[in-house]
């Protein structure tokens, strides 16, 4: 469900502050504001997005914009399917 237009986009206010704050390549900038949209000026910026545990480099670029920065933070990790079954069988094909 997307933001109602009459309100526009919602970026951070702080997120607002350090990017006109410094330059594209001077570092990432490290932000926990996951719901916060990618707006035009954030292009060719890095961000150290929170996942809950640690934080994820993300390069922003054209294609990013409109989206959250959370979408590009994942914060579940993919195991693996399988179990005891599957360790045997990736055994074999490798041994």
């Amino acid at each position: 469900m997307s933001r109602s237009s009459k309100k526009g986009p919602y970026i951070d206010p702080n997120v607002e502050k350090k990017i006109a704050r410094q330059k594209p390549d001077e570092g990432p900038i490290k932000t926990w504001a996951r719901a916060c949209s990618i707006s035009p000026e954030m292009v060719g910026y890095t961000f150290q997005v929170h996942n809950g545990k640690d934080f994820i480099t993300v390069r922003v670029s054209e294609e990013m914009v409109g989206h959250k920065l959370g979408e590009f933070s994942p914060t579940r990790k993919f195991v693996r399917h399988g179990g005891k079954i599957q360790k045997e069988i990736e055994k074999k094909t490798t041994a």
